[in-house]
């Protein structure tokens, strides 16, 4: 198939114009002409993939790799020097972030993955209501997102209710209406800003609480008749234990 063709599937799944305006979803590298030799999914891609990949290699991954304006290509710096292998090898990538985001990620993590019963949802925020005790929540999502430590602000006992956010989404802080808010990358005054409004936050990680985009986009382009396989890229953190 050439690029179009997919380009146009990958559309109708998730529309590119419902990125937000800062964004960078869509086409990333490549000719709309060309054909596709294979598709691979990812939430990232990186250099191992690259090279272990055939030529005319689709990447269809979740962050965009070139996110904002690139002012020079220093071909040893990333991502200039996955760009240019990419090039050479005829290989493709087109992303699907904050369209995704809110069509597909966020409910998907909170219904399938969580467990949690959806109770309303707007672009990126989620919410559940019920009745949760700290240590059941805190074991349901380290059992679920495979988070071996968490790092909570404010810490309640009784939650009734519950909001969610993939990715980053501390900067929403003022948005939720909620007890408890479950999302990764909370920094040190975002957890300020959350204890001075008596919000529970759970750092549930990046990563983790992303790396399904790659299952769930697979299950969709099989519904539409077309093959592609997952390779999964690596979390840049590792978690270290000192005794």
């Amino acid at each position: 198939m050439k690029l179009q063709e997919i380009y146009s599937m990958l559309d109708q799944i998730s529309p590119f114009e419902l990125q937000e305006n800062w964004d960078n979803s869509g086409l990333i590298i490549g000719d709309m002409g060309r054909e596709v030799s294979q598709i691979v999914l990812s939430l990232d891609v990186d250099e191992k993939m690259v090279e272990e990949s055939v030529k005319g290699t689709l990447f269809v991954v979740h962050h965009p790799l070139i996110f904002s304006g690139l002012m020079q290509l220093d071909l040893t710096k990333y991502p200039s020097n996955l760009i240019e292998k990419m090039i050479l090898k005829g290989q493709s990538c087109i992303a699907m972030h904050t369209n995704f985001d809110k069509t597909h990620l966020n409910r998907y993590v909170f219904e399938k993955i969580l467990g949690l019963k959806l109770s309303s949802q707007n672009d990126f925020v989620c919410i559940a209501e019920g009745e949760w005790r700290y240590k059941d929540l805190q074991d349901l999502v380290k059992e679920k997102l495979n988070l071996p430590m968490l790092k909570v602000i404010g810490k309640k006992e009784y939650i009734k209710t519950i909001a969610l956010t993939t990715g980053a989404g501390a900067s929403l802080i003022d948005e939720i209406d909620a007890d408890c808010f479950l999302t990764g990358d909370i920094k040190y005054h975002d957890a300020m800003k959350a204890m001075s409004q008596n919000l529970m936050m759970i750092d549930i990680g990046h990563y983790e609480s992303e790396c399904f985009f790659a299952e769930i986009l697979q299950q969709d382009l099989k519904i539409l008749g077309i093959l592609a396989i997952i390779m999964k890229s690596k979390n840049p953190f590792t978690i270290e234990r000192t005794n």
